[in-house]
């Protein structure tokens, strides 16, 4: 059987990363000190696939529209990348989704800027877009749909749009519009080549559909969008929508049914599932957790939490550390999370991100970060946290500000990554921040954080992480990326300086 709507992505996106999301995090980078081969061997590993391609796992988004497809009468799969050949025949749409599909998303673009080679995600892109398969369905008139979440990436890339056979790019939420683009396309009427899904033409929870097949380690969304009005996101430009229990109850039941037992609760803010705006309630929460510890089998993670909404659920309710007690740590021994820190400057986050600290004042910020930090760290949480550098406001006293306070959270489990600004959301028309416009407190920064980092991902695997037998000789191989990185960065540190004040 073959399929005539065709969804795929390329390896580093149809990949579970053994399991381990974090790990997923190494193809926004270069291969460092190790082959191509063996950096994707560790950070984005071939999923199991059944004989005509169909992966078992696949990312959430895709899986999102695979559904409504399916739903409105459409022959439509998602398929492995490697396995396309299989549908040349019967194949008449060829849809295409990614979160980075050019590296120029953070910290991709950081990464490619500051190691000056291509991150593994848009070599791998790139290799799809040109491999026999995909050239063969372009040779048959297959039409070619990108969409996702970097779907704006595109407009960067209009030579390779054009060489590629790519038809037409859809921004935004699909579910409302995607069978009738399908259907034209099916009927070989004109696309046109770009198509932008504003907000409101965003779909409701009823046109949103359960998934039909397991999601890359078991993600699950619990909502969409966010109401913290940051400047740098495009999150914020999407109205708030809760998904009600017994749609998330499905979803993770797909996911197990098809043999995915962890869960990925996916939000910008998990914890505003069910909120008073910004401020967590605890029936929401524990009924959500509640839901997990008694319909899952695996490990439970979150995608985004707020670092207001860790300190306000703490310090007002106990949520955090009754979570942890009461559900997570019966399982499992942390629990991972990806957080903003942004800047650690008071007067940008009053510009840039002034309800980033609601419900407290964009004054108190450093504290907040730092006492969400310390409530992480006691309830073993470890957050994957990240710095903004270059924002459009941005003066040396703010990074100067910043770089002193991270002292402040030397103590604290985590990882804290430093990305290049990069125009999205309301900030959309400003300019890139690149590696020519860095200023010495912008090395001084990177540095910190690099060295918070590597302490930390030391403790990290050699206590925490990739613990499960199976997974041993994926330990060892990421130890020793750690450890090629810690040597070659404090072994090449004056040569490093001098590169990024070029």
């Amino acid at each position: 059987m073959g399929y005539e709507v065709v969804l795929t992505t390329d390896r580093t996106m149809m990949t579970n990363h053994h399991g381990k999301e974090f790990i997923g995090f190494m193809t926004t980078g270069p291969p460092i000190g190790v082959p191509e081969k063996v950096w994707l061997w560790i950070s984005a590993p071939k999923v199991k696939v059944d004989r005509e391609g169909k992966p078992r796992e696949a990312p959430y988004g895709m899986r999102k529209v695979e559904a409504k497809l399916i739903e409105e009468g459409f022959n439509a799969a998602i398929i492995d990348p490697d396995h396309l050949h299989k549908h040349l025949d019967s194949m008449k749409v060829l849809m295409l989704g990614h979160h980075d599909y050019f590296a120029y998303g953070p910290p991709s673009s950081e990464w490619w800027m500051l190691m000056g080679r291509e991150p593994v995600n848009r070599v791998s892109f790139r290799r799809l877009m040109e491999s026999p398969a995909v050239r063969k369905a372009v040779e048959k008139g297959v039409r070619i749909i990108a969409g996702g979440p970097a779907a704006w990436q595109w407009l960067w890339e209009l030579d390779s749009w054009k060489k590629w056979g790519v038809e037409t790019v859809i921004d935004g939420e699909v579910e409302r519009i995607i069978g009738g683009i399908v259907e034209k396309a099916l009927r070989g009427e004109p696309l046109p080549d770009y198509i932008y899904v504003g907000p409101s033409e965003s779909p409701s929870i009823d046109e949103i559909p359960v998934i039909k097949g397991a999601s890359v380690n078991g993600l699950v969304e619990i909502m969409r969008g966010c109401p913290r009005g940051c400047k740098f996101c495009s999150v914020t430009l999407r109205p708030l929508r809760y998904m009600p229990l017994d749609k998330i109850r499905a979803e993770m039941e797909v996911n197990r049914k098809h043999g995915v037992k962890g869960t990925i609760f996916h939000s910008e803010d998990v914890l505003l599932y069910g909120a008073d705006v910004v401020r967590p309630r605890p029936d929401p929460i524990f009924k959500l957790h509640k839901l997990w510890y008694d319909e899952a089998e695996g490990t439970l993670a979150w995608s985004h939490a707020s670092l207001a909404a860790i300190k306000y659920a703490e310090e007002k309710h106990r949520i955090i550390s009754r979570l942890m007690q009461d559900y997570v740590l019966t399982r499992q021994d942390f629990l991972g999370v990806e957080v903003g820190v942004e800047t650690l400057s008071t007067r940008l986050a009053k510009i840039i991100m002034p309800a980033k600290s609601a419900p407290y004042k964009p004054e108190e910020w450093p504290q907040i970060v730092e006492d969400a930090f310390r409530i992480m760290h006691e309830n073993h949480i470890i957050p994957a946290a990240t710095l903004i550098v270059g924002l459009p406001e941005e003066k040396p006293e703010d990074l100067v500000k910043t770089t002193e306070l991270l002292d402040r959270l030397k103590p604290y489990r985590s990882l804290i990554v430093p990305m290049f600004f990069v125009p999205m959301g309301a900030l959309k028309h400003r300019d890139w921040f690149r590696r020519n416009m860095m200023r010495e407190e912008h090395v001084e920064l990177l540095k910190k954080c690099l060295a918070h980092s590597v302490y930390w991902a030391e403790e990290i695997a050699n206590k925490m992480y990739l613990k499960e037998p199976y997974l041993m000789p994926v330990r060892t191989a990421v130890k020793a990326v750690i450890k090629y990185i810690k040597h070659k960065v404090y072994e090449t540190m004056p040569e490093m300086e001098a590169l990024l004040r070029r």
